[in-house]
């Protein structure tokens, strides 16, 4: 028991190794199932980029412990098994400093989206080294003071400022997700966030104490091995479990633990709940389409918007019909309903106005910086200039060549067919109707004799 507690190599280490690494295979398989297994299309925002950090983070904070904490056995000989290398920069800026700030990150763009109304006036690549600079400077402050003895371990006077540094940043997290509490979120983020503040905190609690107890009593061999299995064994269900919890895509969920859910929605507009949302009814009305009328007002139909959309689809300029098709969506979101109508806002923002998004719209800087920077995402006129500039483009692009092209013949044949179908069915309908009376029963002359006729039927069969 002394030499495997000092040299490593224990069958409880083995155990903690086996565990992280099955949590990692898990985490990178969670990360992977929306791109690998449901094609979800990647996106350029940090929806995409901080899920990714979080990966990272996690991998280096579960390898930094095997690394630093003697689990196996090896000689320090090379300068990359350095423990300021390991139990410094990789487990703490770059591993569990890197995890929380990620998060943070999140709680912040939720707090500035949902509870002040507007994008949060720093992007999300800017904010997260800035709130990781903390982690930073307490690191190369390590690595200048080399407090750390051959088996990595430090004196009881630094582990102090390590806990404080731990506290500060679940209390930041505890405090941005306290302010956004009380609104109604159509999904789940607030209450993912409080299980995430949970899972950490319950986590941190047992990693914290294992780790004094691991630094502190590094002469008591039993103490070594249980405190550094417990140590490995915390973080990998923190990594796990933290990674899992959603807080930041709606539609489909990148970072979900949840149990086996089939994706339900294909539009952001059916998630959220809006009538009829990318919906073509049976019985919805023929249009009659008349080309001179203005592109706008023919583009109110459903039936014919489809159709155009179709056609730019064909013509590799289908992202203004489809960002048009979206604000159209949000149009029906009623005004006192300011949280829906910044979920789709924000999914408009991300998807069609950022720049480099994936399906990014021409429209002027001006009208793009307005959006950008608005004061409130929930204003009914928020896209109304990018969807004038959208419009004039479409006129001028793709409205002459769509009345002469094949999807127009096909969207008049399909219109054709319903209204002769809708006729016959009416026509059917007529005649398998019964011919009805304004006559009441009782003043009904037939109405008697048939009744009597009836009864006599009936009578004289019985007599039979």
């Amino acid at each position: 028991m002394t030499s495997c507690a000092v040299n490593g190599g224990c069958p409880t280490d083995y155990s903690a190794i086996a565990i992280a690494t099955i949590s990692m295979i898990l985490l990178l398989w969670r990360s992977s199932v929306p791109f690998l297994v449901h094609k979800i299309s990647r996106t350029n925002g940090s929806g995409f980029w901080i899920p990714v950090i979080q990966v990272f983070g996690s991998l280096n904070l579960l390898l930094s412990i095997v690394m630093s904490v003697n689990f196996l056995k090896f000689k320090r000989r090379h300068w990359w098994q350095s423990c300021y290398i390991w139990a410094v920069w990789m487990e703490g800026p770059l591993g569990f400093g890197l995890l929380l700030s990620c998060r943070i990150t999140q709680a912040f763009h939720l707090y500035n989206i949902f509870l002040k109304r507007h994008l949060a006036p720093i992007r999300s690549y800017i904010f997260l080294p800035l709130i990781l600079l903390p982690w930073i400077s307490g690191a190369a402050f390590v690595h200048v003071k080399k407090p750390l003895n051959y088996r990595c371990h430090m004196g009881a006077h630094w582990i102090m400022p390590t806990v404080f540094l731990h506290a500060v940043y679940i209390s930041l997290l505890f405090g941005f997700t306290w302010t956004i509490r009380h609104i109604e979120f159509r999904f789940n983020e607030v209450k993912d966030l409080w299980k995430g503040i949970l899972v950490s905190a319950t986590c941190i609690g047992v990693w914290i104490v294992s780790y004094v107890l691991n630094e502190v009593h590094d002469d008591i061999s039993w103490l070594q091995v249980a405190s550094r299995f417990f140590l490995l064994l915390t973080a990998s269900v923190l990594v796990l479990v933290f990674f899992s919890i959603s807080s930041s895509q709606p539609l489909f969920s990148q970072i979900s633990l949840r149990k086996r859910e089939h994706l339900e929605f294909e539009t952001m507009g059916q998630a959220l709940g809006i009538p009829d949302s990318g919906l073509l009814l049976q019985r919805d009305p023929t249009p009659v389409i008349d080309p001179n009328e203005p592109l706008d007002k023919l583009l109110l139909d459903k039936r014919f918007r489809q159709s155009f959309m179709a056609f730019a689809d064909s013509c590799l300029a289908g992202e203004s019909m489809h960002f048009y098709n979206e604000v159209h969506e949000l149009g029906k979101i009623p005004a006192d309903d300011p949280v829906r109508r910044i979920y789709m806002a924000r999914h408009i923002i991300e998807k069609y106005i950022i720049p480099g998004a994936t399906m990014e719209v021409n429209i002027s800087h001006r009208t793009r910086q307005d959006i950008l920077t608005t004061n409130n995402l929930a204003h009914p006129d928020l896209f109304h200039n990018s969807i004038n500039e959208v419009l004039q483009l479409m006129k001028m692009n793709l409205a002459k060549d769509y009345w002469s092209s094949m999807f127009f013949i096909k969207f008049k044949e399909e219109a054709n067919v319903r209204s002769s179908g809708l006729e016959i069915e009416q026509m059917a309908g007529w005649n398998a109707s019964p011919r009805l009376s304004s006559v009441h029963c009782a003043d009904d002359p037939f109405h008697h004799e048939n009744l009597f006729k009836g009864s006599g039927s009936v009578t004289h069969d019985s007599g039979k």
